[in-house]
């Protein structure tokens, strides 16, 4: 089977403990050059995975390395330069979450990735879940009606992150922009991905740099300031244009159980995604339907993969093409800027 030859930007925590790891069983695609801005660190992580080439800057690798595509697993402030260079040098894009600091930032992604004709993907692993792709396609079979409300958590009762991603200027935010856009875009993908048009919110910094004893933590490399400057936790509500609604809730700290959830609510039926459970009507009678699937989900190999699949054919059409990810970064921007303004910000 042809593979795809493929970049690793970036030699941190989600290459090192997320890609790296699902290249090893993928099917289509194989990491043949890894950068980083600490040549040390990708010299050492080329060593441990077994590849061929490594450079001390994206630039570099797009330039010399004998490859087909770029997955970018920069922190945050690095992934609109990679891509676009990557782009520009006719390299297919895998690019983690988020896809960028701000708005201007995604739609220089989106300009560039269109322009270059290159396929592009956003890495956000949670459309490859088992549950998720089971209720997906039941909302593709209209199995669950109109679906006009979401509902969605991802709650940290003391989980912040260490080093780059509590600075501002690095990460472009907290928990909304780390952990919040995985249960965010987990309802609005069992939604259908419907167009974003207003949103109110709000973001907190009350907690923040807390020093509870005997908690664990993801330490994140450092950044050159590396500040605590973001918010550390944050809700409000979506509104879309076909009238459905989306309320969520992140945080990194505050003071409640941690909890993560998303329920999604139709004209025929409803589903929470963990536990997956089905609510509808069976005969005439309520029905509640526990599905049982595999626990042993690779969804970063299913990810790679179907990125692969599609880079090989030149099929842009993937599971999260670059139209969604700018409508993605649209809410993101839209939530920080309602926090900002103190009002309901209108898309």
């Amino acid at each position: 089977m042809e593979k795809l030859r493929i970049g690793i930007a970036g030699a941190g925590n989600i290459s090192n403990n997320g890609h790296l790891p699902a290249y090893k069983s993928c099917s289509n695609a194989i990491p043949a050059a890894i950068c980083d801005l600490d040549l040390a660190r990708a010299k050492e992580t080329a060593e441990r995975w077994g590849i061929p080439e490594y450079y001390g800057s994206a630039e570099e690798m797009i330039e010399k390395a004998d490859i087909d595509a770029v997955d970018v697993c920069t922190w945050n402030s690095g992934h609109a330069p990679v891509c676009i260079a990557a782009a520009k040098a006719g390299k297919h894009v895998l690019c983690e979450k988020p896809l960028a600091m701000d708005m201007n930032d995604a739609l220089a992604m989106e300009k560039a990735v269109n322009e270059a004709g290159v396929v592009f993907m956003l890495a956000v692993p949670s459309r490859f879940g088992y549950a998720n792709m089971y209720l997906r396609e039941m909302y593709d079979r209209g199995e669950f009606g109109e679906v006009y409300y979401a509902k969605t958590s991802n709650i940290r009762r003391r989980g912040t992150p260490t080093g780059w991603f509590t600075d501002k200027k690095t990460s472009g935010g907290g928990p909304i922009i780390d952990i919040g856009v995985h249960r965010i875009d987990a309802a609005w993908y069992l939604m259908g991905t419907p167009k974003p048009t207003r949103v109110s919110a709000n973001v907190f910094e009350k907690i923040g740099d807390y020093q509870t004893k005997g908690v664990g933590r993801w330490h994140g490399i450092p950044c050159p300031d590396n500040r605590f400057d973001c918010e550390d936790s944050g809700a409000g509500v979506i509104h879309f244009e076909n009238g459905a609604i989306m309320t969520f809730e992140a945080s990194w700290a505050i003071n409640g159980a941690d909890w993560s959830e998303t329920r999604i609510f139709g004209t025929k039926a409803g589903a929470s995604v963990e536990p997956l459970v089905i609510y509808g009507e069976r005969g005439g009678y309520l029905s509640t339907d526990s599905i049982t699937v595999s626990s042993a989900n690779d969804k970063f190999r299913l990810e790679i993969e179907h990125f692969a699949e599609h880079a090989l054919k030149g099929d842009k059409n993937t599971k999260y093409p670059i139209s969604q990810a700018v409508d993605m970064q649209r809410m993101l921007q839209a939530i920080y800027d309602s926090a900002s303004a103190g009002k309901e910000i209108i898309l």
